[in-house]
């Protein structure tokens, strides 16, 4: 099996599921889907589970796979864990990246000032939250916000593709969070981070009800 090509099946279901084009309850079958993507049924099996863990899939009748539906309640408990997680790797960041690593850090924000492709932004986002997560020197710390990661980082990237207000006030944010961390102060990060994770959450949760109604 290729983890590419699982990986490549991964991503483009999530992006279905994300955007709303496979909407809650859809069968997620694992002949059709290895049809539609020319591969064996092993890698889509390998992205079916990866949707599991995620919790973007789970089991129907017979034990099929369907796509899951999110409750907005269940993704502000999501989007809360993974605040508070990312936050406090925020501010173990602010007092040890090292001042090369402050530097990159501000390249990505200055790179995200100029960008105005959702897709290409979401790209840049997840690099400036993973030179942050790197830059805390905490490896359980940073193994919980992968795990939350798998299940938030696509939704986080919809932002940018459901509200074109989104990409103005997540650059604020970022500014806002690298300026903290250059002046080392560890609980305006926190409180920068934890603001930012919740931005992203209230504009999902909007995008989530507008979908129900």
């Amino acid at each position: 099996m290729s983890v590419r090509t699982a990986e490549n099946i991964f991503e483009t279901l999530v992006d279905g599921i994300v955007a709303g084009r496979m909407p809650p309850g859809e069968p997620l079958v694992e002949q059709s889907l290895a049809e539609q993507f020319g591969v064996s049924r092993t890698p889509v099996r390998e992205a079916l589970h990866r949707l599991e863990q995620a919790r973007l899939a789970e089991r129907g009748a017979r034990r099929a796979f369907v796509v899951r539906r999110m409750a907005p309640e269940d993704l502000a408990e999501l989007f809360e864990a993974a605040g508070e997680v990312e936050s406090a790797l925020a501010a173990l960041a602010a007092h040890r990246m090292s001042e090369i690593e402050r530097r990159q850090l501000g390249a990505i924000v200055e790179e995200g000032d100029t960008c105005d492709d959702p897709q290409a932004y979401g790209e840049i986002n997840a690099r400036f939250h993973e030179s942050i997560k790197s830059g805390a020197r905490n490896g359980i710390l940073a193994a919980t916000l992968d795990e939350l990661n798998l299940r938030t980082l696509a939704w986080r990237a919809a932002n940018f593709h459901e509200d074109s207000s989104r990409l103005a006030s997540s650059r604020a944010e970022h500014h806002a969070i690298a300026e903290a961390i250059r002046a080392q102060d560890a609980e305006a990060t926190r409180r920068l981070m934890r603001s930012h994770v919740a931005s992203s959450y209230i504009v999902l949760a909007d995008v989530l009800a507008k979908r129900t109604t």
